[in-house]
């Protein structure tokens, strides 16, 4: 006889069911209620469409109603769709594929995995339909704005070796960046700041006379009288990095939304791609012991 645990529910158009496990508790009469209180910023209404639409399945795999009785100690699953989302008008592109590894050159303005306002329309969600692959996992991040190299695991199974190479900096990264030129800077150099979270929550800042946690070599590529293409190498990953240490110099990276100024566009507008493109990937493989270099096919022009 098979145990209720061992129910795994289906992907369903690209998206893998979450887990929320059910506590010991009395004040709630069904799980429908339950969710209602668990998850507040999720719309009544749309718990109502999951469950009408046989969204919600139970341990042992049965779909779930309205009417199912809450029950202590065992847990649920559920499908996050969103009623509405903007649509992204551009394609990744697969460079790589092997046992283990996915090599994929994200666009601007496609966000790596589901969150807040993008399930459908994110580059995870997307591969997962276009694969038929479950297990897929992002390795590393790369900011919504930003397009370039991105690497995903296959296989559960070696998702943990290929995290620790991100971990122990086993991997070079080069970036390209359009900024302003400034004749008087003084490239290539390297810069350390120190960086941490700014306000809003969501920007970063750089905090003076404190020990540096970022570093970033730089180097002029080509110019004209006004703008200039960068070459960024970091060797750590703080969010938003480059986008602050250009900006620290004086030449925040164009059509950043965020630095100098927090300036918010709207959903549909992709007319203005941020000039940051995470050109160059390479390390060696820690299953194959190969030399992996990848390059994104994608060009910043001055």
């Amino acid at each position: 006889m098979s145990s209720p645990n061992d129910f795994l529910p289906p992907m369903v158009d690209g998206v893998s069911a979450s887990q929320v496990y059910l506590p010991a508790q009395t004040n709630t009469q069904t799980i429908y209620e339950y969710l209602c209180q668990h998850f507040q910023h999720i719309k009544v209404q749309e718990w109502q469409q999951r469950f009408q639409d046989g969204l919600i399945y139970g341990a042992n795999g049965q779909k779930l109603t309205l009417d199912s009785p809450y029950q202590s100690n065992t847990h649920i699953f559920y499908y996050r769709f969103l009623a509405y989302e903007p649509h992204v008008p551009l394609e990744h592109r697969i460079l790589f594929e092997n046992d283990d590894l996915l090599v994929v050159d994200k666009p601007h303005f496609l966000t790596i995995s589901p969150t807040g306002q993008y399930v459908q329309e994110t580059l995870l969600v997307r591969l997962k339909k276009q694969t038929g692959n479950e297990f897929l996992t992002p390795i590393h991040r790369l900011d919504r704005e930003t397009a370039g190299v991105v690497l995903f695991c296959k296989r559960v199974e070696s998702r943990g070796i290929y995290q620790q190479l991100f971990a122990e900096r086993q991997v070079n990264k080069t970036y390209h960046a359009i900024a302003p030129y400034k004749k008087e800077l003084k490239l290539p150099q390297t810069l350390h700041l120190h960086l941490d979270k700014g306000t809003p929550f969501y920007t970063m800042q750089v905090v003076e006379n404190a020990k540096a946690n970022t570093q970033t070599y730089i180097e002029l590529i080509e110019h004209n009288q006004i703008w200039a293409k960068y070459r960024l190498t970091p060797t750590t990953g703080k969010q938003h990095q480059l986008r602050v240490h250009l900006n620290y110099l004086d030449i925040p990276i164009k059509n950043d939304p965020f630095y100098p100024t927090v300036q918010h566009k709207a959903d549909d507008d992709f007319s203005e791609p941020l000039q940051l493109l995470a050109k160059h990937i390479s390390f060696v493989d820690p299953l194959t012991k190969g030399e992996m270099f990848f390059n994104s096919q994608f060009e910043l022009t001055l």
